[in-house]
Formats: structure tokens, C-alpha cells, sequence
């Protein structure tokens, strides 16, 4: 797949010389000055009850292509969703705080206004480099059905469309899907949507992985809780790699599957078939697919419970596994360490408790490990990028996806929604 990226598009609209009003020597980087870039932005941050932030990894993701264009004399409008609204004003997932943090993280003004206040209308009386951020888009019902009217009313808006919210290109919202189709055929004929400076980085990430020329030396681990989500991701990283070590509550589908035992573990009894049919698959393609030979269980579903170490494949009834056991982290490190490329989606257990951690823990070491033997390694977002931020081991981890089921469905393979419109 090829973007159009910023870089592209700096080629084609060359910068012309322009003299700074106030210093009056030629900016010939300000060749954006007097037009407005729409950018679409991931600023979907986690709340305190008190709506203080308390996470901004996707605010500051975003911000080397709002500086890219603000230091080029755009007038950037950011738009974002928070939350879900449903279609209606809610005053708890404004993105006010949003605004806030911007603020401080830009130093300078970010003006702020309702989608449906005529924001055609602040942009008149902005001057280069200045920001705006739109309320929530899903404030509005069009947004999340594509509708055609609401990308025609932002589309208004502006000259250029920028799309820099990764998280969001598998999703077929307004913003993302049909306001980039509008911009893509401009009256003139030429492609008027980008990926953003994120997006670019993301995709280079996956397209590593994914155009290997070797897939000897690729690790993929995959963990979670449902097998249903990645059926379609495991046929493919086995077109990609050697070793498929699983983990977490699907890992106990897969065993119910190939007749282990699995005690009173979590099981997606609707799922056995289509484990199998993976399992048969991946032998076929010549891919080691390992599931965990020892465990850590308890007898309920209890943070406050001691787990026992199970030292077999096997889990016995009236146990349920909650995290892979010492052999298992002992022969999935050796694997990663050594691997060449590792993706990484999904915990190998319950993460969020201490005493059910360490597997999970052990992973992100192993990749830390890996990148400093020399590999290249991916975590693909969702609750494994907040586990390995939670534990601190982010430190030698090569790309860490702001997109869980973006940079999921990127690696099946298929068109997306938000990248269909802004490729070349």
C-alpha cells in the first residue's frame, strides 16, 4: 500500500517564497499559509471522574503532524471523537480537557467550537499557525453512520484533508470514510486527503512485518480473551511466521480444542471448531503453534486468591488458568529473544493483578531483549500496550501501535475505511 503522505504532499504543492509579515524575510516553509487542513486526530483519552486526563499517549501522538502543518502557515482544524455519545450532547465527554492539555502541550491558544456552530466561520478570522479543535464529532448521528451530509458540511470547513487517527482506519465513520472520499476527488482532480506523519509511522511498522522476506526468524504471540476476534489475523500471521505462541483465555480455547484439559477455565465453546480448523491450517503452512505447558490457576475468579502453579499442559477440574506458568515463560522468551521480528497483541493472563502478571511481564521483557539483540519488535496496541506502559517496558520495544483493532485488521490484510481514499 502507498499513502499519500505529507512528504508527497509537499512535492506536488511546491512551496512558493513568502515574506513574514513581521520580520519580513522570506518563509519559503510557510508555502500553507492562508489555507485550512482538516486533520483527523485519535484524541479518545481515558477521563477521571473529575474529567481530568489521565492518559495522554494520543495527544502527544498526534503532535508532530499538527506542528508539521502549523509550521508550514496552515490553519489546522483537529477533529476527534471522545467516547460514546450516541448521537446526542453529553456534556462529560466534551473534549474540552482535550483542549486544555493541547493547549499547554503547543504553548499557544487552541480555539475551540461546536461542530454545528459554523466553524467555516471562526476559520475566516484565523491567522497562520493558528489551531482549532471541533467538539466531539459524535456529538452528531451522522458521524459514526458515514453520513454523506455531515462530510459535506466539514468538508466546508477546509483546502486539505489529513488523516493522522491510525485507531480509526478500520472504522467506516464520517471523518474518517467520507469526508476523505470528498477531498480525494476535489474539483481539480487531484488527491486533496494524506495520511498524517502517525499513520505513516504505524503502517511502516506492520508493512515490516508483513513484507519480510524470511519468515523463519518471525515470532507472533497472541493473547487475550477471544479466539473470535482473530481468526482472520492468525491465517494470516501464519502466511508470515515460524512460531505462533499463544497465550491468555484464548489459549484455553485452543487446548479444548486439540483435547488438553482445561479445568474451569474460560472457554469459547462456540469457537472449538474454528480453533481447530487454525490449528490445522497452521500445520499445513508449516508453523509451530505453541500453547502453554504449564499454568497458573486458581480455584475462583479472585485477585486475593493464591494461584498454584499447575506443572503440566493439563489443568485439572476445579482449576482455572489465569496466566501462563514458569515452563511456558521460560520457552516463549527463548523463542522471542532470539526471533528476528516479533508482533505481539494480547496479555498472557490477568495482568491487572500482581499475582497473575508475571506472564505478561515476562513477554515484555523478552521483547525489550529481542530489540537489543537486534530484532524488530511490534506490541500491537490494545490492552498489551498498556500493560507493557503499566510495567514500564517501553524503554528498547520498536513500535508500540496506537491502534489495537486498527493494527489488527491492517495485518489481515484488507481494505480499510480510513486508508482507501488517501492512498496514491
Amino acid at each position: 500500500m502507498t499513502l499519500n503522505t505529507l512528504a508527497s504532499f509537499e512535492k506536488h504543492y511546491k512551496p512558493l517564497p513568502i515574506e513574514d509579515e513581521e520580520t519580513e524575510q522570506p518563509q519559503s516553509v510557510q508555502w500553507l499559509r492562508g489555507k485550512t487542513v482538516l486533520l483527523r486526530v485519535d484524541f479518545n483519552v481515558p477521563l477521571s471522574k473529575s474529567l481530568q486526563i489521565t492518559d495522554d499517549n494520543r495527544i502527544t501522538a498526534a503532535l508532530p503532524t499538527i506542528k508539521w502543518l502549523r509550521d508550514r502557515g496552515a490553519v489546522v482544524v483537529l477533529m476527534s471523537h471522545l467516547g460514546r455519545p450516541k448521537g446526542t450532547k453529553n456534556s462529560r465527554l466534551s473534549l474540552l480537557p482535550v483542549a486544555d492539555r493541547l493547549q499547554e502541550l503547543l504553548e499557544q491558544t487552541i480555539y475551540f467550537c461546536d461542530v454545528m456552530d459554523e466553524p467555516e466561520t471562526l476559520t475566516r478570522n484565523l491567522r497562520a499557525g493558528d489551531v482549532v479543535l471541533l467538539e466531539n464529532l459524535r456529538f452528531e448521528a451522522g458521524e459514526e453512520s458515514d453520513d454523506q451530509r455531515f462530510a459535506q458540511k466539514l468538508s466546508m470547513i477546509g483546502d486539505f484533508y489529513v488523516n493522522d487517527a491510525f485507531g480509526l482506519v478500520h472504522r467506516a465513520h464520517a471523518s474518517v470514510h467520507a469526508l476523505a472520499k470528498l477531498f480525494a476527488q476535489k474539483d481539480d482532480h487531484s488527491n486533496k486527503a494524506f495520511a498524517g506523519l502517525l499513520i505513516e509511522k504505524e503502517t511502516a511498522a506492520l508493512d515490516l512485518l508483513l513484507n519480510r522476506n524470511s519468515k523463519s526468524t518471525t515470532v507472533s504471540i497472541l493473547g487475550g480473551s477471544k479466539v473470535s476476534d482473530k481468526i482472520v489475523l492468525v491465517e494470516n500471521l501464519a502466511r508470515h511466521s515460524r512460531n505462533i505462541l499463544i497465550g491468555g483465555a484464548m489459549g484455553y480455547t485452543f487446548m479444548k480444542a486439540n483435547k488438553i484439559g482445561v479445568g474451569s477455565s474460560k472457554v469459547e465453546k462456540d469457537k472449538l471448531s474454528v480453533a481447530r480448523e487454525l490449528l490445522t491450517f497452521c500445520a499445513k503452512m508449516k508453523v509451530n503453534v505453541h500453547l502453554p505447558i504449564d499454568h497458573l490457576c486458581k480455584k475462583e475468579f479472585d485477585e486475593e486468591e493464591e494461584p498454584v502453579i499447575v506443572d503440566s499442559a493439563e489443568i485439572p477440574e476445579g482449576l482455572m488458568g489465569l496466566d501462563i506458568g514458569p515452563k511456558t515463560r521460560e520457552l516463549y522468551s527463548s523463542l522471542v529473544e532470539s526471533a528476528g521480528c516479533v508482533f505481539w497483541n494480547g496479555p498472557m493472563g490477568v495482568f491487572e493483578w500482581e499475582n497473575t502478571a508475571d506472564g505478561t511481564r515476562t513477554i515484555g521483557k523478552a521483547l525489550n531483549a529481542c530489540t537489543q539483540n537486534g530484532g524488530y519488535t511490534i506490541v500491537g496496541g490494545g490492552d498489551s500496550a498498556a500493560a507493557v506502559g503499566q510495567m514500564e517496558l517501553t524503554e528498547h520495544i520498536s513500535h508500540i501501535s496506537t491502534g489495537g483493532g486498527a493494527s489488527l485488521a491492517y495485518l489481515e490484510e484488507r481494505p480499510l475505511p480510513g486508508l482507501v481514499n488517501i492512498q496514491q
